[in-house]
């Protein structure tokens, strides 16, 4: 159980869990309605963001107004950090304690274009949202929204406010799909400048050179094209 002050310090606005923004505060209210409690909340909260808000990868950008939560709402599209973020702002927004970690994945959602970009399997600062729900802190991963699983045949993860729901360990057919190599915590908010040290330093290409990165637009044509979906 954590203490009142440290339950207030997860229920403010930060940098980039802007909880306060107006969208944010009446998209809370939307979703999370009069009426029901927390874990309710937090659960739909979670459905949203996960199939509301669509999954690209291109959207890595080194400007940090993109990881904004309310610059993520604007798009309607982000990736596992920014969804994560997202998340916690709604969360935030109608009283419930949230905060964002971080893990290196290594991963096989992804497409030969974005290998290519990426130059590794492995995935930093892989991002989750760690909500306060029932005296605990529970994990969601908001980040695959339930179309992009349909295609890469993956198991969509489910939240129920009282379990964590980290990761696709495996994909339909049983192949291993995803594993966690390295933790990096969780934080009251983005830690934005170590984040961008090491994706400069893994993704060069991709994070410091926006000329070198694919159109965003490409990336469910890039999934549907490989997939053999049209």
């Amino acid at each position: 159980m954590i203490t009142p002050t440290a339950a207030a310090e997860y229920l403010q606005a930060s940098q980039f869990i802007d909880s306060e923004h107006p969208d944010i505060v009446r998209l809370a209210q939307t979703i999370a309605g009069p009426g029901v409690d927390d874990l309710e909340k937090a659960v739909a909260l979670y459905y949203w963001v996960r199939d509301d808000v669509r999954y690209n990868p291109y959207c890595l950008t080194p400007d940090p107004h993109a990881f904004l939560a309310s610059s993520t709402l604007a798009a309607r599209e982000g990736w596992c950090v920014t969804k994560a973020i997202l998340l916690a702002a709604l969360c935030r927004a109608v009283g419930i304690p949230a905060r964002v970690g971080f893990a290196d994945v290594r991963n096989h959602l992804s497409t030969e274009r974005l290998r290519s970009a990426m130059k590794t399997d492995i995935f930093y600062f892989h991002g989750y949202t760690a909500i306060y729900l029932e005296d605990k802190w529970v994990k969601a991963t908001p980040a695959f929204n339930i179309e992009l699983c349909t295609k890469f045949e993956l198991l969509p993860l489910e939240f129920n406010g009282r379990e964590d729901s980290l990761y696709h360990e495996f994909d339909i057919a049983g192949n291993k799909h995803m594993e966690y190599v390295n933790d990096r915590g969780e934080h009251l908010d983005l830690p934005f400048d170590e984040m961008s040290a090491v994706f400069r330093e893994h993704y060069p290409a991709m994070f410091n050179d926006s000329a070198a990165m694919p159109r965003k637009a490409d990336w469910e044509q890039e999934v549907n094209r490989e997939r053999g979906l049209g």
